[in-house]
């Protein structure tokens, strides 16, 4: 059986594919462990760390991630990861072990920046207004 997910993160969005296999992750084609800065790579695979280990052991897990920076990535990742999982292995004990460790593993975080205005250096400040 062969379930895809998405997750969202400002810009970013990750679309995931699991299915039967022996533990292999690869975000982009390439192999999670080679994802670099190390925090990124620690956030993706936080599902496992709280479903445990062994889980990772049955699936194979295909991610590709674009737009946004590598925080926004690895966040957007984390998300289509734990739904992928949930999803695959229709497991509601693991799905509330999810909700209670953070909501945004399952739930999409839709806070954006803010687009800059004129008059102005960003979106609220205003330049100095000068007398002489």
């Amino acid at each position: 059986m062969v379930t895809n997910t998405s997750g969202k993160k400002k810009t970013a969005v990750a679309r995931a594919t699991v299915r039967e296999g022996e533990g292999r992750v690869r975000i982009n084609s390439q192999p999670v462990e080679l994802v670099e800065p190390e925090q990124a790579r620690l956030k993706m695979l936080e599902p496992f760390r709280i479903a445990g280990e062994e889980l990772r052991d049955g699936v194979d897990i295909e991610v590709n991630v674009e737009g946004g920076g590598f925080s926004g990535q690895a966040d957007a990742t984390r998300t289509a990861i734990a739904r992928g999982l949930v999803q695959h292995l229709g497991d509601a004990e693991l799905r509330d072990a999810y909700m209670n460790f953070d909501r945004t593993l399952l739930v999409n975080d839709v806070r954006q920046s803010e687009p800059k205005k004129w008059g102005g250096p960003g979106a609220r400040a205003r330049y100095q207004k000068s007398y002489r």
